[in-house]
């Protein structure tokens, strides 16, 4: 063995981890992280680098008169005379916790990735091979248009590898890109933003969304003030991600059980089976939908609501959460599953909305007498979990449509909405596409979404923010 953890192949660390173990069970998850990264001012690029790393965690489980207790440690930069100290950790972070209520018998029977010996999968700038002469395309343009582009380009390859004491040896590899793309106009006065999510930067050319932003100022040039109040509003598919991730991230089946959450029926039980939307939608999750491919199994670095260490190397399938404006499922454990009388459905890596239609956004807006078209929504918060009534700001532009035309820009908003009333009374969803959520894009990015028609979007208060 080498000197540094790093020179040696990570299915070996997850190996000889797992011969160090003395605990009755063991998981070990190595993950091999490179990034590649371009930013960019005024037109002008500033920074790009490549990073590496590696980040090894270890989940030892210990059987006792009282039932089994788990211990989790993660570190990173870990050298190989840090391994058996690792270890040791976690068997004595178990040592010394009490029985871990989501306790199962680790996972067996999944069959073993064919490339779980092979080097990890890396990212470097030729990723930007073809997107940074476009980028300099853009730049170009954006000066004779009197533009300035300010953003970034970031691409991550994370080589996952899982081994447990039971047999499983899995892999996985998730590529995740994001493009963001702020146009200001030189006195600073009008911004415009867009995203996107991709996984080689071959399916995003940033000359469209300069010319998509150059728009967006010309829109910005005429400008009115509108006071709070509830307004017909089209949220665009970036802002539908962020409220329907953060349902998601709500939708534990024991909490609803329990009486905590949005999900709960009152008097007790859950809202399973309730009509959540009069429109046809389907919220929906799978590891092999083309461009948002996810894991197909569990990675759980540690135990939550909606996760259990116990659980990992567990096959996620394909799930409906909400089947034609029904809710369908809950997320569960299998500890949750147990407890609830639910079915198995574990926590997902992606999140597809459909079944609403086949309009454009900018279809909708052309069918639309007075409203507002939102951008995008940023610093979203949860006001109260029992209705999931959540606050947030609008950013980056928010216009006036009057007419099947947009005629200028608007003040920015504070707004106070559910998530899951939104659905309930969203009069029209348009073509499914994929999207980038603005606020949760550094941690979820595999989205597709419609744009949504809400007759009375409820904006609270009147917001100085840009």
């Amino acid at each position: 063995m080498t000197s540094s953890i790093r020179s040696t192949k990570p299915h070996e660390i997850v190996e000889r981890a797992l011969e160090l173990s003395t605990a009755d069970g063991c998981v070990v998850i190595a993950d091999e992280q490179s990034t590649a990264n371009l930013r960019w001012a005024g037109n002008a690029l500033t920074t790009n680098g490549v990073t590496r790393g590696r980040t090894l965690t270890v989940v030892a489980t210990v059987d006792g008169k009282e039932g089994t207790a788990s211990g989790v440690v993660s570190r990173s930069a870990v050298t190989a005379e840090d391994l058996e100290p690792l270890v040791r950790a976690a068997e004595a972070a178990a040592r010394g916790a009490g029985p871990a209520e989501d306790a199962q018998p680790l996972v067996t029977g999944t069959p073993a990735s064919p490339d779980f010996a092979d080097a990890p999968a890396e990212t470097s700038s030729a990723v930007f091979a073809d997107f940074a002469p476009a980028l300099g395309e853009a730049f170009a343009r954006a000066r004779a248009g009197g533009r300035e582009l300010y953003g970034f380009a970031n691409h991550e390859l994370v080589s996952t590898y899982v081994g447990t004491s039971t047999g499983l040896r899995l892999r996985h590899d998730q590529p995740k890109g994001t493009l963001e793309l702020n146009a200001k106009s030189p006195d600073r006065q009008r911004s415009a933003w867009a995203g996107r999510a991709t996984r080689d930067f071959k399916d995003v050319d940033p000359t469209v969304l300069d010319a998509e932003l150059a728009v967006r100022l010309g829109w910005a040039e005429r400008r009115f003030d509108l006071p709070a109040g509830r307004y017909e509003t089209l949220l665009p598919p970036t802002a539908v991600a962020d409220l329907l991730i953060y349902q998601m991230w709500s939708a534990a089946a024991r909490d609803a059980v329990e009486g905590r959450t949005v999900f709960s029926k009152p008097g007790g039980g859950t809202r399973l089976g309730e009509r959540l939307s009069e429109l046809p939608l389907t919220l929906r999750s799978d590891p092999n939908a083309p461009g948002l491919e996810s894991a197909p199994f569990v990675i759980a670095h540690s135990s939550g609501d909606d996760a259990s260490v116990f659980d990992n190397g567990l096959p996620v399938p394909s799930t409906e959460w909400i089947r034609g404006g029904e809710l369908a499922r809950l997320t569960t454990t299998r500890h949750s599953a147990a407890l609830t009388g639910l079915p198995l459905s574990p926590a997902f890596g992606n999140l597809i909305l459909e079944g609403g239609g086949d309009r454009s956004l900018e279809e909708m807006v052309a069918d639309t007498e007075r409203g507002l078209l939102l951008t995008c929504l940023w610093y979203i918060r949860e006001v109260d979990p029992a209705t999931l009534l959540l606050t947030g700001l609008t950013r980056d532009g928010v216009y006036l449509v009057e007419n099947g035309q947009v005629v200028g820009e608007v003040n920015n908003f504070r707004f106070n909405e559910s998530p899951v009333d939104l659905l309930s009374r969203a009069s029209e969803a348009g073509r499914t596409e994929k999207t980038l959520p603005r606020e949760w894009g550094d941690w979820f990015t595999r989205a597709a979404m419609p744009a949504l028609r809400i007759p009375d979007f409820n904006m609270s208060s009147v917001s100085k923010g840009v």
